[in-house]
């Protein structure tokens, strides 16, 4: 019996040698192919980044972070007689705080207050030495995004049943993150918003392909081990950095059954319509895609405005703004049960 003796140890060395070649080659690749990797995290992309101009009816803002930096913002008051609800607006990458006019003055006119808070190193906000920002969200936006909604909680106009999140980009990702933590955020509209390994997998595949033509060594790696390097990756950099990266895939998952409108340009080519679906797909509560033919990176708004605008106000006024006898509406009431556990 020979041969049952071979196969019986046969199949105690097989995995051992298994797992002996595939951890071999995850330090290959490692070694190979990770410091290209994280030349995204230590390289700034080329951005247009948009300025807008002071208005001369803004209310001025300066809050302070734990840190003791000083952080800059605008609160406009909505045009109408009366006021529905308020939106906390979040900047995209390296805007300043009046850029937010252009998306805010329609809502404004509506009857909705927005506030729009430039993050440190960002803006006329004060500059951390040892932080230096990358589209990605860390715990450095987040805590800045989180000092923008306390101060909207504590106003003394505030509204009693929390607000709405509007972000453009790395503004609607740190947003999304700050809304899963807390129930007063009642809904959320983001235009452009991306996530982190979603984000990272699809370009991860290109890279690889760049750098190694073995074209039929690439489908003998799975999309879950492109996913564990990119966290390897992410976990790596962020210690580099001094700071923590955000998994937005996550507080889309712990948004529960607040309402998303996630706008996406068609031609976005930072961030691929197919990227953000996949971002699209955590989400468990009441959602709506919109994919702009045509549209670039945030650049749905110039080319579809009257559509954009009314989408908006739509939303707003849905899962927002106050029901016809001054108490809110359904999705204001399902925010404040929530608010109160």
């Amino acid at each position: 019996m020979p041969w049952l003796i071979a196969g019986i140890a046969l199949l105690f060395i097989l995995p051992v040698s298994v797992a002996a070649v595939l951890l071999g080659l995850h330090y290959w690749l490692r070694g190979r192919y990770l410091d290209k990797l994280m030349r995204i995290f230590h390289e700034k992309p080329l951005f247009v980044i948009p300025r807008g101009q002071p208005q001369p009816d803004a209310e001025e803002v300066t809050l302070t972070t734990a840190e003791g930096l000083r952080l800059r913002g605008c609160y406009l008051h909505a045009t109408a007689p009366r006021r529905k609800g308020v939106i906390l607006f979040g900047l995209e990458f390296g805007a300043n705080r009046w850029s937010c006019v252009p998306y805010c003055e329609d809502l404004r006119a509506a009857g909705y207050d927005l506030f729009a808070l430039e993050w440190r190193n960002q803006g006329d906000s004060d500059s951390q030495p040892d932080y230096g920002p990358q589209p990605w969200v860390t715990d450095r936006d987040a805590a800045d995004c989180r000092t923008a909604l306390e101060y909207l909680k504590n106003r003394p106009d505030a509204d009693p049943r929390g607000v709405g999140l509007f972000g453009i980009s790395k503004g609607g990702s740190a947003g999304l993150v700050v809304m899963a933590d807390d129930p007063a955020v009642r809904c959320a509209v983001t235009d452009g918003a991306f996530a982190t390994y979603s984000t990272m997998v699809p370009y991860m595949r290109v890279w690889f392909a760049i750098y190694n033509t073995n074209y039929a060594f690439h489908g003998l790696l799975w999309a879950w081990y492109y996913g564990w390097v990119a966290k390897f990756g992410i976990d790596r950099a962020g210690r580099e950095r001094g700071v923590k990266y955000l998994s937005v895939e996550d507080a889309v998952r712990r948004l529960g059954r607040r309402p998303w409108l996630m706008i996406h340009g068609a031609d976005d080519t930072y961030i691929k319509a197919t990227m953000a679906r996949g971002l699209f797909r955590y989400a468990r509560g009441p959602k709506d895609l919109w994919v702009v033919p045509g549209a670039k990176h945030n650049q749905a708004l110039n080319l579809v405005a009257d559509e954009y605008k009314r989408r908006l106000r739509e939303f707003f006024d849905k899962h927002l703004a106050e029901g016809e006898n001054g108490e809110p509406g359904a999705s204001g009431r399902k925010a404040e049960v929530a608010a109160r556990r």
